[in-house]
Formats: structure tokens, C-alpha cells, sequence
């Protein structure tokens, strides 16, 4: 009975030490997942200024050759634009960055 009861309080405090050691591990996933967000949300308004260019190329090269669909592709790529910036200030609000 006593071998009994020593190998229950062995594995009980056995769990609670992987528990400690995982909220530790957790906590500093979630720090290192937050340190991230700056610098994804640069490089997300990076990618939608380089988009951003990319599409007033485009456009302009469409409007120049007098194609009649000028104006739905200027939205198209517009609105590509506005999306990534839009979704980096909700991503760096939301998270609190």
C-alpha cells in the first residue's frame, strides 16, 4: 500500500511540474509570436506599396493601349491595395502592437 500511495504523489507532482514547465513554454511562445507582429505588419504595407506600383503600371499601360476594362482593373488592383493595409492596422491594433 505504501509503494501505492509513493507512486500516486510521484506521478502527481510529475504532472504538475510538465504543467508549470508548459504555461512557461506558452508564455513565451506567445511573447515571441507578438514580437513578430511589427515587423509583419511593415512588410505587409512593403507588399502593398510594391502591389500598389505593379497595378499603376498596369493600368496605365491599359489605358494607353485604350482598352475598354481600364477602369475595373484600376479597382481590382486599388482595392488589393487597401485590403493589405487595412488587414496590417486591424492585425497591429487587434494584437495591441
Amino acid at each position: 500500500m505504501k509503494k501505492c500511495s509513493v507512486l500516486i504523489c510521484l506521478f502527481l507532482i510529475s504532472i504538475y511540474c510538465i504543467a508549470q514547465d508548459g504555461n512557461a513554454g506558452i508564455n513565451e511562445a506567445n511573447q515571441k509570436v507578438r514580437s513578430y507582429f511589427a515587423s509583419g505588419t511593415s512588410l505587409m504595407y512593403a507588399v502593398g506599396a510594391v502591389l500598389g506600383l505593379i497595378g499603376a503600371v498596369k493600368v496605365y499601360s491599359k489605358w494607353n493601349s485604350g482598352d475598354p476594362d481600364t477602369s475595373k482593373v484600376a479597382a481590382a488592383w486599388f482595392g488589393s491595395c487597401v485590403f493589405l493595409v487595412v488587414v496590417a492596422t486591424v492585425i497591429r491594433s487587434f494584437f495591441g502592437v
